[in-house]
C-alpha cells in the first residue's frame, strides 16, 4: 500500500512539474523552491511575496539566502490548490468554479492572500464568487459541500459549510412555498384551495442531497427543519439518502443463513442508521412505516444504540394499525440460546407501545368513533386492525419449534380482551402452536387455551374445535356447551307458535345467562352441562308418558265408534275431544315450559283421530 502511494506521489509531482513549465516564465532563474506534499515548485519570490503574507514572512526570515527552499505542511487541497494560488500570484488567468472555490478559499486563508497585501486578492475574489454565485444556486452549494469534505476542519472554521447549508435550506423552503402557490386554485364555490392531485414540484432537490457526507447531511436536515420545510419532504429525503447510502455498500448480512457478518466493517452503516433515526420527523406518516421497519431491522442487525431502537419501536407502535404482516416479521439476527427464527421480543415491545399510546394523538375516523377506556389507549378501530395483525403474526411464528410458551403468551396477552371481536384467528394460531409442540404438558395446554373465548368462535371454528383432539378436555366441553346454546337459540328464534315463544325465550335467556357464569370455570361448566342433560331426560320421559295416554284414549275412541253409531256416540266423541284439550294443558304444568315435540305429537294424534272419525 505504501509503495502504491509513493507511485501516486511521483506521478503527481511529474505532472505538476510539466504543468509548471507551461506557465512559469523560464527566462528568469528561480530563487525559491516551495515543497507541498512532496511536490516541488521552482518559483520566484517577488510574485509570491506581493500576494501572500505567509510566504512574505518566510522570505523575511531567510533574507541572507539567495536560493530559498520552503516546505509548506498541511496545505488545504494539497499541491493542486497551491498550484492555482501560485498561478494567481503570477497573474495567470483561470476559472473559479463550484468545484475549486472551496479549495481556493481555504488556501487563500492559509497563504494569507488578503486585501492587506494586494488589492483584489485571491481571498476577496473567492469570497465574492461564493456569495454572489454559489449561494444563489442550490446545486452549486451541494457541489461546494462535497468539496469541503476534504477541507475539514478549516472549511468549517471559515464558515463555508454553514453558509452553504443555510443557502440550501432557504432555497428548498422557497421552492416549496412557490410550489404551494402554484397549486392553489379556485373551487366551483369560489373558495381558494390547494389541489392535492397535482404533483409537488418543490422537492426536486431531494435527489441532489443524497451525495453529501452523513455529518454534513445531518446539519443540513436540521437546518431545513428550522426553516420550516415540510415533514413529508424531510422524510422523503431521509428515505432516499438511506437507500442510496446503505445499498451501495456491501451486504450487511448473509441472506443464506441470517447470520451476522463482521461488524468491524459496518461502522459507517451503523452511523448512517443512527443519524437517520435521530433526524426522523416527529409527525406521523412523514415516512412510510415499511421504511421504519427497515431501519429497525438494520438497527438490530448492526447493534445500534438502545436509545435508537427504542425510539424506532415507539414510532412504529404509534402507527402499528397500518403495518402489514411482512413488516413485523423481523428475523432474529442474534442466535441466542432459544434459537428462534423471529425477533419476538422486539415485536412485543412494539405492541406495548401501541397499547400505551395517547388516543388524542391519533386521528379517529368520523364514521366510527369509539370512546377509549382510559386516557392513554388506542382507538377501537386501530385495536381491531392490530388484533388481526397479531393473530396472523402468531400463526406465522407458531410453527417454530424453538418458540417458548411464555413468548407466545406474551404476544397474545399484550392486547386487551375487547380488541378481538372474534377469536377465530387466535384459535387458529394456538392450534398451530399445539400441533408444532406435541410434547407440551397438559397444564401449559390449559393455560394456552384460556386465551380463547369459545363464545366468540364462528360456527366453522366451533365445529373444528369440537373435534380437535389437541385441545384439553375442559376446552372441548366449553365448545360443546356453547355450540348447544347456539343451536337452542337458533331453534327458539325460528319457533312457529307465538304462544310458546315467551316461555322458550325465557328458558333460553336463563340458560345463556347461566352460561356466562359457568364459563368462568370448566368444573362449573361441566356440572351445568350434566344438569341440563338430566332435565332433557326428564322431559323425554314425560313425553313418552303423554304419548302412551294419548294412544290409550285413541284405542277407546275406536272401540266406542264400533259399538255405537248414534247421537250418543257424537256426544261421547265431543266429550273425548274436550278431555284431550284439557289433558294437554294439565300435563304441561309439570314442566317449566311446553315442549315443542310434545305439541307436535298432540297435533298429530288429533289429526289421526279426526281422520278415523271421518
Amino acid at each position: 500500500m505504501d509503495k502504491h502511494q509513493q507511485q501516486q506521489q511521483l506521478f503527481l509531482a511529474k505532472s505538476t512539474r510539466q504543468r509548471c513549465n507551461e506557465w512559469i516564465f523560464r527566462d528568469v532563474p528561480s530563487d525559491i523552491t516551495v515543497e507541498v506534499n512532496g511536490v516541488s515548485f521552482a518559483l520566484h519570490k517577488f510574485p509570491l511575496v506581493s500576494r501572500s503574507g505567509r510566504i512574505q514572512k518566510l522570505v523575511a526570515e531567510h533574507r541572507d539566502s539567495d536560493m530559498l527552499r520552503v516546505e509548506l505542511v498541511n496545505v488545504p487541497g494539497g499541491a493542486e490548490s497551491f498550484e492555482l494560488a501560485a498561478k494567481f500570484c503570477y497573474g495567470i488567468n483561470f476559472e473559479i468554479t463550484s468545484f475549486n472555490v472551496a479549495q481556493l478559499y481555504c488556501v487563500s486563508d492559509y497563504l494569507e492572500m488578503t486585501e492587506e497585501f494586494s488589492k483584489d486578492n485571491l481571498g476577496s475574489r473567492t469570497e465574492e464568487y461564493l456569495e454572489i454565485v454559489v449561494c444563489k444556486n442550490l446545486e452549486m452549494c451541494v457541489e461546494v459541500l462535497q468539496q469541503c469534505e476534504s477541507l475539514l476542519p478549516l472549511a468549517d472554521e471559515l464558515k463555508i459549510i454553514s453558509r452553504c447549508i443555510d443557502a440550501i435550506a432557504s432555497k428548498a423552503c422557497a421552492e416549496q412555498i412557490a410550489s404551494s402557490f402554484s397549486r392553489l386554485e379556485y373551487s366551483s364555490s369560489g373558495r381558494l384551495h390547494m389541489n392535492r392531485q397535482t404533483k409537488c414540484e418543490g422537492d426536486w432537490w431531494i435527489e441532489d442531497l443524497s451525495v453529501i457526507r452523513i455529518d454534513l447531511y445531518q446539519r443540513l436536515i436540521t437546518a431545513m427543519k428550522c426553516r420550516g420545510v415540510r415533514p413529508e419532504s424531510i422524510g422523503a429525503s431521509l428515505v432516499n439518502f438511506a437507500q442510496k447510502e446503505l445499498t451501495k455498500k456491501c451486504s450487511l448480512w448473509n441472506p443464506s443463513g441470517l447470520t451476522k457478518v463482521d461488524l468491524g466493517s459496518t461502522d459507517h452503516e451503523r452511523l448512517v442508521v443512527e443519524t437517520i433515526i435521530g433526524l426522523l420527523p416527529v409527525e406521523k406518516l412523514a415516512v412510510p412505516i415499511s421504511f421504519l421497519f427497515g431501519l429497525l431491522r438494520s438497527a438490530v442487525m448492526l447493534d445500534c444504540s438502545i436509545s435508537c431502537r427504542l425510539d424506532l419501536e415507539r414510532r412504529i407502535g404509534s402507527q402499528l394499525d397500518i403495518a402489514t404482516l411482512d413488516d413485523i416479521l423481523i428475523p432474529s439476527f442474534r442466535h441466542s440460546g432459544d434459537g428462534t427464527l423471529f425477533d419476538v421480543d422486539t415485536v412485543q415491545r412494539i405492541l406495548v407501545n401501541f397499547s400505551q399510546q395517547d388516543d388524542s394523538e391519533g386521528d379517529m375516523d368520523d364514521e366510527s368513533v369509539f370512546e377509549s377506556d382510559s386516557p392513554r389507549s388506542p382507538s377501537q378501530t386501530a385495536l381491531f386492525k392490530v388484533a388481526i395483525l397479531v393473530d396472523n403474526y402468531l400463526a406465522e411464528i407458531a410453527p417454530d419449534a424453538n418458540l417458548k410458551l411464555p413468548k407466545f403468551l406474551g404476544i397474545a396477552e399484550t392486547l386487551p380482551e375487547h380488541a378481538r371481536t372474534i377469536h377465530d384467528g387466535l384459535y387458529r394460531a394456538i392450534d398451530i402452536y399445539l400441533k408444532a409442540h406435541p410434547s407440551l404438558p397438559d397444564e401449559d395446554r390449559k393455560r394456552l387455551c384460556k386465551l380463547i373465548d369459545f363464545q366468540k368462535l364462528s360456527q366453522e371454528a366451533g365445529a373444528h374445535a369440537a373435534q380437535n383432539e389437541r385441545l384439553p378436555i375442559q376446552s372441548i366441553v366449553q365448545v360443546l356447551y356453547f355450540e348447544q346454546l347456539r343451536l337452542r337459540n337458533a331453534l327458539c328464534c325460528s319457533y312457529p307458535d307465538d304462544d310458546h315463544k315467551p316461555a322458550v325465550h325465557h328458558q333460553s335467556w336463563r340458560i345463556s345467562s347461566g352460561a356466562l357464569s359457568a364459563a368462568m370455570s370448566p368444573r362449573d361448566n361441566y356440572a351445568s352441562l350434566r344438569r341440563e342433560n338430566r332435565e332433557l331426560k326428564l322431559e323425554l320421559t314425560r313425553m313418552r308418558m303423554r304419548l302412551n295416554d294419548l294412544e290409550k284414549e285413541h284405542v277407546c275412541m275406536k272401540r266406542d265408534m264400533v259399538k255405537s253409531r248414534s247421537r250418543r256416540f257424537m256426544r261421547s266423541f265431543s266429550k273425548k275431544i274436550g278431555k284431550l284439550s284439557l289433558f294437554g294443558h294439565s300435563s304441561s304444568r309439570g314442566s317449566s315450559s311446553p315442549s315443542r315435540q310434545s305439541y307436535r305429537t298432540d297435533s298429530k294424534v288429533i289429526e289421526r283421530t279426526c281422520a278415523s272419525t271421518d
